[in-house]
């Protein structure tokens, strides 16, 4: 017997979050599948929002920074990264989530999901041609900058455990590398 997985588009997946179907469950949606979210221990937790604080003060206004947020990429998938950081000014997501052209980079935190982050997640991402995307690892203390996406594939990627880092859509900053460490 041969099974057919269900694809659910992102208006199938909004329907079922308004009609209350997802309450109470951590998913995202992946490529039309609906994926259950792995679960936080409190070093996650505090690890992006020590992130989001400091990513926040130090772009101010000139970007949006959004915290277990949505996204919505092509080809059905609304993941959520724990750090997004968006074009300004914030009205413009007051009717939508954020769509690869509205991102400047993204960042996932990762403390025992890493092999899922620098695969799975990464390929979705550059398939989706978000220019930039971070992953803290928590247990190795790196930051991975994935870059140059092609093909599917980001052609560059780097670890760094300190200095800092532009940003490729913010040459003005400089993100301290320990900052989002700690």
């Amino acid at each position: 017997m041969v099974r057919t997985l269900t694809h659910w588009t992102v208006e199938d997946y909004h329907r079922m979050i308004e009609s209350g179907l997802l309450a109470g469950r951590q998913v995202e949606l992946i490529d039309g599948q609906i994926i259950d979210m792995a679960p936080e221990l409190p070093i996650h937790q505090v690890t992006y929002r020590r992130g989001v604080k400091y990513l926040e003060a130090l772009l101010g206004v000139r970007a949006v920074v959004f915290s277990t947020a949505p996204i919505t990429l092509s080809g059905n998938g609304e993941p959520q990264p724990d750090i997004c950081i968006a074009v300004p000014p914030e009205s413009r997501y007051d009717e939508r989530h954020p769509q690869a052209e509205d991102i400047f980079f993204l960042i996932e935190v990762s403390n025992s999901t890493l092999s899922y982050d620098l695969g799975e997640k990464a390929q979705l991402y550059a398939r989706n041609r978000i220019q930039e995307y971070w992953v803290v690892d928590i247990p190795g203390i790196q930051l991975w900058v994935h870059r140059e996406p092609r093909d599917g594939k980001y052609q560059s990627v780097v670890q760094f455990s300190a200095g800092k880092i532009i940003p490729l859509a913010l040459p003005d900053v400089e993100v301290d590398v320990k900052r989002l460490l700690a």
